[in-house]
């Protein structure tokens, strides 16, 4: 049921995310204006997601959450239906940052479900679940616009919405989320905050969805436009991209980072994405476009992953929502920001000035990556104690 659920929820959010860049070009607005509209999604999230995972944590309670998560997602589709004004896209795309910031609830409900060693691999499976649900809604895009109209993938987004509210009433949380005991204390939250893991890690998601929401979230698909591509050869785009990443997010939990180390396989996927990212600006077939985003989908979902499960990783379970409500705030400030800096550059110097900034960002996180492993592993061989044995305690939380 809860899978059933998670797929629901992320096919209303993403069913118009292919054809939304050019559906409001279509409409007359400007590339910064739909910067704006792309970015909001992030921005509501920043304000968002951390004071609703301290209330989560504070309630006990992850249900209702996951309830208020298929209210907005309809409602913002609701509001892309109505009539040619700048303000409903752009409270659409607001109030789908609100159905966003849910997903706190959705991630820490899960994870209660594994012990409290395996949030690494319950947050790969909860991975494939945002994949699969996100390619479902993207794949329905291209094909709803051109047989029939544009506004055919929201009128399907809020039918999803409202099945995914209903079955999500039978969704049981699991005891854990429930004793009162284990519940998050407000002198805990400083805590929290301050584990070390958590911060590295939710600065390098910032970076991380800063890319993904300037390419195949943001300005891929007027990439493709440009190109000459219809709306089914946009959703053949995102099958391109979403099912590599897929298929990464299902093995680099449970494969790769067990083999390599996950830092190294996050470096890894920051590499190869800015291999992808920055050839776009030579790109001129859509052919081409399409064996780019395969490898870059492939990349993003070798780090992505990985960093949703470090989040949690040294957080006890009362704490968990506050602490993925505080790394999902600040990676929303990388959805906000990316496209809303993309835009303005791609209006300024062309749509390929955005795509080498998402380069940067991803030589930016690269270097992160490699300073804080190094730091890592000093620290590691510090703790080992005579016995040659790690001397590591999980973090207050």
């Amino acid at each position: 049921m809860f899978t059933i659920v998670t797929l629901l929820y992320w096919t209303s959010m993403y069913i118009y995310v292919p054809t939304l860049s050019p559906y409001l070009s279509d409409l007359g607005y400007s590339l910064p204006f739909i910067g704006i509209v792309l970015g909001s999604y992030g921005l509501v999230q920043m304000l968002v997601r951390f004071p609703l995972g301290v209330l989560s944590d504070r309630l006990g309670k992850r249900k209702p959450f996951i309830l208020l998560g298929f209210v907005s997602a309809g409602g913002s589709c609701m509001l892309f239906l109505l009539p040619d004004l700048w303000i409903w896209p752009l409270a659409g795309r607001l109030l789908a940052g609100v159905c966003a910031s849910t997903w706190v609830a959705f991630t820490v409900m899960y994870a209660a479900f594994f012990a409290h060693g395996e949030a690494g691999k319950a947050m790969g499976n909860i991975s494939v679940m945002t994949v699969s649900g996100q390619m479902a809604g993207m794949l329905l895009s291209g094909w709803l616009t051109d047989d029939f109209s544009p506004k055919a993938p929201f009128v399907v987004g809020i039918a999803a919405a409202v099945i995914g509210l209903a079955l999500s009433l039978f969704l049981r949380e699991s005891h854990t989320s429930l004793d009162e005991g284990k519940r998050m204390s407000l002198d805990r939250v400083g805590k929290v905050v301050r584990n070390s893991t958590l911060l590295r890690v939710s600065m390098l998601s910032i970076l991380a969805h800063g890319v993904l929401f300037i390419t195949m979230f943001g300005f891929t698909p007027l990439k493709g436009a440009e190109l000459g591509a219809s709306g089914i050869e946009l959703t053949l785009l995102v099958f391109a991209f979403m099912l590599p990443h897929a298929t990464a997010s299902f093995l680099t939990g449970s494969r790769f980072a067990p083999v390599f180390g996950p830092w190294k396989v996050i470096a890894a996927g920051f590499i190869l994405s800015g291999i992808c990212t920055g050839s776009m600006l030579f790109i001129d077939r859509l052919p081409l476009l399409y064996l780019s985003q395969a490898f870059n989908g492939f990349a993003q979902g070798l780090h992505l992953p990985l960093l949703l499960g470090l989040a949690i990783r040294d957080v006890q379970e009362r704490g968990r929502a506050t602490a993925m409500g505080l790394y999902q705030a600040i990676y929303a400030i990388g959805m906000f920001s990316g496209p809303f800096l993309a835009g303005w550059l791609n209006e300024e110097w062309g749509l390929g000035s955005g795509f080498v900034f998402g380069a940067l960002l991803t030589l930016i996180a690269t270097s992160l990556v490699w300073r804080w492993s190094i730091a890592d592993k000093r620290k590691s061989d510090g703790r080992m104690d005579h016995n040659g044995n790690a001397g590591l305690r999980k973090s207050e939380g």
